[in-house]
């Protein structure tokens, strides 16, 4: 979450870009801000991806992961990380949906990659025993499913938000504006995960995989809250953007 937050401020900012474009009525605009955000998504990606795969076991080794599951808390964040621009192409893809609108799409999208998700789990954890690898493969083969559902949704759009593959570019402007609102968004979510980093190495620090599992457990429940917060606030970005 803490590699990932910046991007998602970014997400955010292209909704908001976005919807601002559409309350102004410039089609243009909005599908060079819609190639743009697609743009800001793979780039990104591939540059996390990279990020991650250098420095993914230093941290784990500064949060003080205990001995007996740093490996395989490493072996998660490379294969999770190897399929990471899926999780972005998502984000981004549904921040061009939200902004107009339509939050339904997304969740559709969502629920179908979820449900797949469920079933992997099952089959590589229970069935073939691959433990770890086979959470995380489920989790980026889920991830890439959703990428593709938003990204074909976008390829037959009949408005302004028509997504044409091979005019995928950057517009430093519209990119400009993208960051002035991501940016710090971005950094917000930054900070909340660095405070949950404090908390889970102090945790980590009894070096006990029997209390990272408890907190773990705990915090699932806890994002349902969150969740549900967060949900009000996207709506309310459309809204008030528009």
């Amino acid at each position: 979450f803490f590699l990932t937050s910046l991007f998602n401020g970014l997400a955010v900012g292209a909704n908001v870009v976005i919807a601002q474009l559409f309350g102004e009525q410039n089609k243009k605009k909005i599908n060079e801000a819609v190639h743009t955000a697609i743009f800001i998504a793979v780039t990104g990606g591939v540059l996390l991806t990279v990020i991650a795969m250098v420095f993914a076991r230093k941290i784990l080794l500064l949060m003080s992961t205990p001995s007996e599951i740093i490996d395989l808390s490493h072996l998660y964040l490379n294969i999770y990380f190897s399929g990471v621009i899926s999780l972005l192409v998502y984000n981004f893809g549904s921040a061009i949906l939200r902004s107009k609108g339509d939050t339904k799409r997304p969740l559709y999208y969502l629920f179908i990659s979820g449900l797949l998700n469920v079933i992997l789990n099952l089959i590589f954890v229970i069935v073939f025993k691959w433990s770890v690898a086979g959470v995380a493969l489920a989790t980026i083969i889920s991830e890439t499913l959703s990428a593709i559902l938003v990204i074909n949704a976008l390829i037959h759009e009949k408005d302004s938000t028509k997504l044409i593959l091979k005019n995928i570019r950057l517009n430093t402007k519209i990119a400009l504006d993208i960051m002035k609102v991501g940016i710090p968004a971005g950094i917000q979510s930054i900070v909340f995960s660095l405070s949950n980093i404090v908390v889970q190495s102090s945790l980590n620090s009894f070096d006990s995989a029997i209390i990272v599992a408890g907190n773990s457990a705990a915090l699932n429940i806890e994002n349902f809250v969150y969740i549900g917060m967060n949900a009000f606030t996207q709506a309310t970005i459309t809204f008030t953007s528009q």
